[in-house]
């Protein structure tokens, strides 16, 4: 192999460092005989015979693309190339593509950030556009694009592939995964007649197919405006038309071709494909589909509905190793408690994720209607989603009795003696809630005798059955006032304000307090504006330091460990000067409004005034126990993480981990191993946990085939919408900003990028958009395929987008449906 030129044939999927992803790729596809158009790629030997990494991450893209262009290509590597060019064939005209070693990796497809040159003839042109590939390692939006996806500049190396022209007359790209709805088994095809570019860079908007199994079911002709074609002498142009262009038998021969590619990387892929003149079908390109979420585990194959819990608890960000370990202990006592079974699989784990199987509970007409309504109170749009699964065959329902049902609930009520529970609760409500709070050392003890596991199992799940009957009695008896007298919308929530016994006010009184003191305390304020910790801040973390953001991760470190947080919320009490925005203030009105409501309804009830009055008083002594079981659990992990830092810190000792932080990237049995270095194992995993903290785009509830229900297209666009192809899932409303022209373009942070097409150029401002409008493009052009990555809501296609939407409009973005909808009957101008 010549150092700075190989063919595709001796490529292997191995070579990465040395070829770059793309080169990597068509390396891999020529040795499965697949059809991809023979070529070479210049290594990134020859790149580093130019170019000095350090050096040019250390000055600005600019002088980088600068330094790149004015040296001189060393005539070893001009020779190595012409070389190779001359074995395609004297004047073969070829396409000249960045290859960059930080390229068409499963977590970032770098689609269009660097150039490409197409139908370059001549060994002079090849070598020059060999040499303005490496200075499109450094052009502004792939500089930006590797600082949003974490990669380091200086390890970033450009190989090159040189790959023989395909005359096309019919070209674009291939999905073989539904990119936008997630669901694996359908490819998605957008062809345009000419040459790929035309497609992929959103110039137009293609012919859109999308075939299931042998079926096309759905096929979408676009208004194609123009297509690019080669010219004979070297370069491209555009050629206006407007004719459909693939058969049938093309479109199936294309998904073959599909499938073959996905059947040998194991893996959907996103690739780019060309037919000539002749009808004979070129693969030029492959590459793994970045923005397909990760399913769990399916072990029996059959259709499977997974609910997010990490989601529900208002967590995106991953779940550590130690965080997930600890939940799978927790499930086996929930599922024992609840169901019977300690070895279910409804626990499942995606995208270092928590999920739990609900195909079950839609099956069952009880579980169907508890598990929604208990969402449409938690998560409402979760329930929603599910909702909108029942008429879905897959899921229908097999259990039609209440009994299965009755007796769990009858069984669990009976073994946590929750008929008594209710009782004494009605009968002295601050009892009730005095006993709630003794659990807090009675857990702790219980848990100081148990293996960490083991407390996990027997100390968490258990506190729920104890306490939720005292917390339900009270919304219960709210309930029972609505059926007793007429209420207002609001007026029942009313009631609900300023609630005792809520351990969650209590600790946001205490955080108040602690700025209260700190502002009446010369000393102590000096002190914290200085950024030292005044006595008062210990104080408060002695007792709620176990709490976090994010807390219900086991793994990640509490108040106690980083008091940042509770730093910058103390920061903004202390510059609250209306006295009547006090909390304390806020929280004692809200309590004398929740008594005037309990006597307004009361008057209103007449002569069952009395039981309103009995039943309200009740709901507010007893509603506020609701925080509390979660608070226990809380309180217990800290215990448990305070041990497992012991372990951590003990592995340090012995040489195995650099940091006893390290230690919540193991689980349970790998902290307990006695032998064996455990640093790379770590390094793994904070690998896979910071790639995670970048994905944007989270769902809610995903089916086993790949299908995210709330992005496939189940609406209908009201009369009046705009409406384009859907290319990126999500729903978002906001200001509508129409930009023209990307350089010098401002874009607030939230604002809807409203644009006629997008090339890479435009990418940036990806980074604070809050949704993306195109009117030229299919879901398959990089700017579909960046938004995508970014985890923004975008439409493509739309018609007279940046004619009919104006600067300063409100918009809803629906990237389900394709439907634009305007929101505010005038526009405001926005400068």
């Amino acid at each position: 192999m010549d150092a700075y030129c190989v063919d595709f044939e001796a490529i292997d999927g191995t070579m990465l460092a040395v070829v770059g992803g793309k080169a990597a790729n068509l390396g891999e596809l020529t040795r499965a005989g697949l059809p991809v158009p023979q070529g070479f790629c210049v290594t990134t030997d020859a790149y580093r015979a130019v170019a000095v990494a350090d050096e040019l991450a250390s000055t600005t893209p600019e002088n980088a693309r600068r330094t790149l262009l004015e040296t001189a290509v060393p005539q070893e590597i001009r020779d190595a190339i012409v070389t190779a060019y001359r074995k395609l064939g004297d004047g073969t005209p070829v396409a000249v593509r960045s290859s960059a070693t930080a390229e068409d990796l499963p977590f970032a497809s770098f689609a269009g950030q660097q150039d490409t040159f197409l139908n370059v003839v001549g060994e002079d042109a090849v070598v020059d556009a060999v040499r303005r590939c490496w200075a499109s390692l450094w052009t502004d939006r792939a500089v930006s694009y590797r600082e949003t996806n974490g990669i380091d500049h200086t390890t970033t190396y450009l190989a090159v592939v040189v790959q023989r022209m395909v005359q096309s007359a019919v070209s674009g790209v291939m999905f073989t995964a539904n990119p936008v709805t997630g669901k694996r088994d359908q490819i998605v095809i957008d062809a345009s007649p000419g040459l790929g570019e035309a497609v992929v860079s959103g110039a137009v908007n293609p012919d859109h197919f999308v075939v299931d199994g042998s079926e096309i079911v759905e096929r979408r002709l676009g208004d194609k405006k123009f297509v690019i074609r080669s010219l004979p002498g070297g370069g491209t142009e555009h050629v206006e038309v407007g004719e459909p262009c693939l058969t049938d038998g093309q479109i199936h021969a294309l998904a073959v071709l599909g499938r073959k590619v996905q059947q040998h990387y194991g893996a959907p892929q996103d690739t780019e494909w060309a037919i000539d003149a002749d009808g004979e079908l070129h693969l030029t390109q492959a590459r793994p589909i970045t923005t397909l979420f990760p399913l769990p585990d399916n072990p029996d194959g059959g259709a499977h509905v997974y609910f997010c819990f990490s989601l529900a608890q208002g967590l995106e960000r991953p779940i550590t190793p130690m965080g997930r370990a600890a939940f799978r202990e927790i499930s086996k006592s929930a599922f024992e408690i609840v169901i019977g079974d300690p070895q279910s699989k409804s626990y499942v784990e995606a995208g270092e994720r928590i999920f739990f199987d609900a195909t079950k509970v839609l099956q069952s007409k009880v579980g169907r209607e508890f598990v929604t309504r208990l969402l449409g109170v938690m998560e409402a749009r979760s329930s929603e989603v599910l909702r909108g699964l029942f008429d879905d065959p897959r899921f229908a329902i097999t259990t039609s009795s209440p009994m299965p049902a009755v007796k769990r609930v009858l069984r669990l009520a009976r073994r946590f003696h929750a008929p008594v529970t209710v009782m004494k609760a009605l009968a002295d409500p601050e009892k009730a809630a005095r006993n709630a709070v003794k659990m807090e050392q009675e857990v702790l003890d219980k848990a100081a005798a148990l293996s960490i596991e083991q407390a996990l199992r027997d100390c968490t799940v258990p506190v729920l059955p104890r306490l939720a009957p005292t917390a339900l009695v009270g919304f219960a008896l709210l309930w029972l006032v609505s059926k007793v007298v007429k209420t207002r919308p609001g007026e029942l929530q009313t009631v609900l304000r300023g609630l005792p016994n809520n351990i969650t006010t209590e600790m946001d009184m205490a955080m108040w307090d602690l700025a209260q003191e700190i502002r009446r305390d010369p000393v102590a304020l000096q002190q914290f504006q200085n950024g030292e910790r005044p006595a008062a801040l210990d104080k408060f973390l002695a007792k709620w330091g176990h709490r976090a953001v994010a807390e219900i991760d086991l793994g990640l470190p509490r108040w106690s460990d980083d008091p940042t947080h509770v730093i910058g919320v103390v920061r903004n009490l202390l510059r609250l000067e209306d006295e009547n925005a006090y909390p304390d203030v806020v929280f004692a009105r809200g309590a004398a409004e929740a008594e005037a409501m309990i006597e307004t309804l009361a008057r209103r009830a007449r002569g069952r005034g009395w039981f309103v009055r009995f039943a309200l008083r009740r709901t507010r002594l007893l509603a506020g126990l609701r925080e509390y079981p979660k608070y226990l659990i809380i309180t217990l992990f800290g215990a448990l993480r305070k041990r497992i830092a012991e372990g951590g810190a003990q592995l340090v000792a012995d040489g195995r981990l650099d940091s006893a932080d390290d230690v919540f990237f193991l689980n349970f049995e790998e902290m307990r191993s006695t032998q064996g270095d455990l640093r790379s194992l770590v390094a793994q995993r904070r690998e896979v946990y910071d790639r995670e903290m970048r994905r944007r785009h989270i769902p809610r509830v995903l089916l086993s085939d790949g299908t995210e229900p709330e992005a496939v297209h189940n609406g209908v666009a009201a009369e009046g919408d705009l409406v384009g192809t859907p290319a990126s899932a999500g729903t978002v409303t906001g200001i509508a900003r129409v930009v023209m022209d990307p350089v010098g373009a401002h874009l607030e942070p939230g604002e809807i990028l409203v644009a006629p097409s997008t090339d890479p150029g435009w990418t940036p401002l990806f980074l604070t958009a809050g949704g993306l409008v195109m009117e030229m493009g299919g879901a398959n052009s990089h700017g579909a395929v960046v938004a995508r990555e970014y985890g923004i809501p975008a439409v493509v296609g739309v018609r007279e987008a940046v004619t009919r939407i104006k600067t300063g409009e409100r918009i809803t973005v629906d990237g389900s449906t394709g439907a634009i909808t305007a929101v505010a009957d005038s526009p405001v101008e926005v400068s």
